[in-house]
């Protein structure tokens, strides 16, 4: 999914504005002040002598008194908010954590291991969480050090006999993202980003960095001192114990999966992809051409630039030295995707080699070429999963343009304005032109507009970059949300987010939009297994297989994908079908059907769909 990345390109702005009046906040009976939103948590600012790649490389006891400065903003947090939610609350005791394990206070890290776990709710988190850093710490405790042979050698017996002990059915998936963690593991990337990324912003804010920075510091010096020196155990640990383990879960789809026939004779259904841009020369007799072309839109859908300007064509276009890395560009993301899924090619061992060991120098330009690439092909593999097994859908695009450079564009009022209008004409082309079903795996949240402010150096501090970005962010919100609403006539169908946090809290959109027109789809493996990342919510009320879903991408290579941006499309794809077999259904009455025919699973968090019974029930309806 493009969570944050989507709104931050077109639903930025903000010069000069207004700020926000105060609102009262609710209070525990302790006196702290009770955090119902993401938004609702302060925000700091540091103040630091040194660039951060500077700091990043100095001295033990110079980066760990910053730590310390970080640490105790965190303390002071949790003595004045009371945070409910339990993905926060891990990812601030994963910090604490972190800082623990770089300033030597390992009985520390240890009971943020012990209070994560108990925070955790996925069952294959609960067993996994804090694996490595446990390790680490028996080490030190083996060893009298942490570092050199002998504890490289203790840490690799102890997590070898932690990993024995774990069901594998349970922990195998979280195993192989271990794995593939520890495979492109390598210092020149972390510093390189540090000086691309981090101290221009410094820079433009004049020695000042938020706690977003600083936490990515910490997570990087942890990386650099503690992490990459037992990666290359860690990976031939997990090799080892996935080579001896890995049996492949059963798939339940294929025997769900509705195939329609041609010979049906189906009346054609209209599926928008409001996405990174579709391939159509991928789907011969499944476009829709029936649109009337103008200055501004084409045949077969509407697209915005990266300003939110009207721009023609199905593809994001390409210069011609992009053009020219794009197919050495998709051997990357091929590998990619086998790291991902633990499956061993030639393109797996190459993209993890290069990874590991980009100098600082390269850094900058190959993961904005991969980030370009992953946009560029997006939409498309989306569309591929929708298209499945239907010959009487027929796809337009709303095509979106995601910023992929380091420097996101400057936020602006007339920009966010200017998006804000682009969403409303995005959902007039889609009424306009019969749409019956709009799949969007993409979302922004208000804390994604934060670092986009930071890199631009407009706040005074992070707490006023707060206040800008929550008024941006309604901007685009109250827009979305209007245009989505006043088109009963559509079944939106969105992704949860890849999180793996609750998408109330965050606030994201559209996923945390109530709509009856509208369908919020979490993200499940083959075996209908939840997934580590997907995120969840009330409204999140149906799971879909989105490990490993095989579609294409630009140019007609296969290539499997994981995401809920890979859920959400399997649930359009049956409410395209669903509607083939009946045009007079209403958008709540498809919602229904998929809802009603989906199998619970015993605890009650998933809810998979079911295209079968979901066609069977609507046959025996009508």
């Amino acid at each position: 999914m493009l969570k944050s990345r989507i709104l931050a390109a077109t639903l930025l702005a903000c010069l000069s504005l207004v700020a926000l009046p105060a609102v009262a906040q609710d209070k525990a009976a302790d006196g702290r002040i009770i955090v119902k939103t993401q938004d609702d948590l302060p925000r700091f600012t540091y103040q630091i002598d040194m660039k951060p790649s500077e700091l990043l490389a100095t001295d033990d006891a110079t980066f760990n008194a910053f730590a310390s400065r970080v640490e105790a903003d965190i303390d002071d947090m949790l003595a004045k908010y009371l945070i409910e939610d339990k993905a926060t609350m891990r990812s601030v005791l994963d910090l604490k954590g972190k800082i623990a394990l770089l300033k030597g206070n390992d009985s520390t890290a240890m009971k943020t291991i012990g209070q994560e776990r108990a925070l955790e709710e996925k069952p294959d988190a609960k067993l996994t969480n804090g694996l490595r850093d446990e390790a680490m710490i028996h080490a030190t405790e083996q060893a009298h050090a942490s570092s050199g042979e002998v504890y490289e050698l203790a840490y690799a017996s102890y997590l070898e006999s932690a990993v024995s002990q774990l069901p594998w059915d349970v922990v195998g998936t979280n195993l192989k993202s271990l794995k593939r963690s520890a495979l492109i593991a390598g210092t020149g990337r972390l510093i390189g980003t540090a000086q691309a990324d981090f101290d221009p912003t410094y820079e433009a804010n004049e020695g000042s960095i938020s706690q977003n920075i600083g936490a990515s510091l910490i997570y990087m010096r942890y990386s650099i001192d503690r992490w990459v020196p037992v990666a290359d155990e860690t990976a031939q640990v997990l090799s080892k114990h996935i080579a001896a383990n890995d049996v492949r879960k059963p798939d339940i789809w294929e025997a769900r999966e509705v195939t329609l026939a041609e010979s049906d004779d189906l009346p054609p259904v209209v599926v928008a992809i409001w996405d990174s841009g579709v391939d159509l020369d991928l789907f011969p007799g499944r476009v829709h051409t029936g649109a009337t072309p103008t200055d501004t839109t084409g045949e077969s859908g509407i697209a915005f630039d990266l300003q939110s300007m009207p721009e023609l064509g199905d593809l994001q276009p390409l210069t011609d030295a992009q053009q020219a890395r794009y197919p050495a560009m998709q051997d990357d993301m091929k590998g990619l995707s086998d790291l991902q899924n633990s499956i061993d090619s030639p393109e797996a061992d190459a993209v993890a080699a290069r990874i590991a060991n980009l100098k600082p120098e390269e850094t900058e330009d190959y993961l904005e070429t991969l980030r370009l690439f992953g946009n560029y092909s997006h939409g498309t593999h989306v569309a591929g999963i929708a298209a499945r097994g239907n010959p009487a859908i027929r796809l337009v695009y709303g095509r979106m343009t995601f910023s992929w450079e380091t420097m996101p564009p400057k936020p602006t009022v007339e920009l966010a304005e200017r998006s804000a209008a682009a969403m409303q004409a995005y959902v007039d082309w889609f009424k306009k032109n019969n749409v019956r079903v709009v799949n969007m795996s993409w979302g922004g949240s208000p804390a994604g507009y934060e670092p986009a402010l930071e890199k631009h150096g407009m706040g005074k501090d992070a707490q006023e970059r707060k206040a800008m970005a929550r008024r941006l962010f309604e901007i685009g919100r109250d827009a979305l949300f209007a245009a989505i609403k006043g088109a009963p006539d559509i079944l939106f169908v969105t992704a949860a987010g890849n999180s793996d946090s609750s998408n109330s809290f965050d606030e994201s959109m559209p996923s945390s939009f109530v709509l009856p027109n509208m369908l919020t789809v979490g993200a499940v493996d083959q075996a209908g297994d939840e997934t580590g990342f997907t995120s969840y919510g009330e409204n999140v009320v149906v799971h879909a297989n989105g490990f490993e879903v095989p579609s294409y991408v630009p140019g007609g290579r296969t290539l499997a994908k994981s995401g809920t941006s890979m859920a959400s499309p399997n649930v359009a794809n049956l409410a395209a079908k669903l509607i083939a077999l009946d045009p007079s259904l209403t958008p709540v009455e498809v919602k229904k059907i998929i809802v009603e025919t989906a199998t619970p699973t015993d605890d009650g968090r998933r809810n998979n769909i079911n295209p079968k019974a979901a066609v069977a029930m609507l046959e025996s309806e009508s």
